[in-house]
């Protein structure tokens, strides 16, 4: 089993019980035992050992918004980001990559509104985040068109093993 820590915020609501639904809901869409079932099978298909460190933090828009802010510079949350840890690569069948692979944040409501637009559910969007954030913490980018290709395509297969169909779309931004 993946050495995998889960932190999980409390819903960060206010005075609108539409978007107080919509928190709420997200963050009751975050089920760590499927999340936990993806990230041993993406440390599999990646040739990562499954006594490698991983942490998902789930946050929300307030925390997400913050984290952006001081390590990006951007304003506004975002979905998912990644911290890898001690750099490492896909391991190989003989030697699979161990340490700590590194911390993953997700934000539910951000993953709810965007799986919603794509036509999928919130637990859908959470999966593909957090195959995304583990290939980030890999070292894998998607800076270049040649770039996306290859990330997107290893998580379109990863997802598509994973859930038995086909991989929700992906969010490009």
């Amino acid at each position: 089993m993946a050495e995998l820590e889960f932190e999980i915020e409390e819903p960060d609501t206010g005075t609108d019980p539409e978007a107080d639904a919509l928190v709420r809901e997200s963050f009751a869409a975050v089920d760590t035992a499927v999340l936990t079932r993806l990230v041993e099978h993406a440390f599999n298909r990646m040739r990562v050992s499954q006594s490698t460190y991983l942490s998902i933090a789930i946050v929300n828009e307030r925390e997400m918004e913050r984290i952006h802010l001081e390590w990006m510079d951007l304003p506004g949350p975002t979905d998912v980001m990644s911290f890898p840890m001690d750099e490492l690569t896909p391991g190989t069948d003989t030697e699979p990559a161990t340490g700590m692979l590194g911390d993953i944040v997700l934000c539910p409501p951000v993953a709810a509104r965007q799986g919603a637009e794509a036509g999928h559910s919130t637990l859908d969007e959470l999966c593909l985040l957090t195959v995304h954030g583990i290939l980030h913490c890999l070292g894998y980018d998607h800076g270049t068109a040649a770039e996306e290709a290859e990330m997107f395509g290893i998580q379109r297969s990863i997802l598509e093993e994973f859930l038995g169909r086909p991989a929700p779309v992906e969010t490009r931004r």
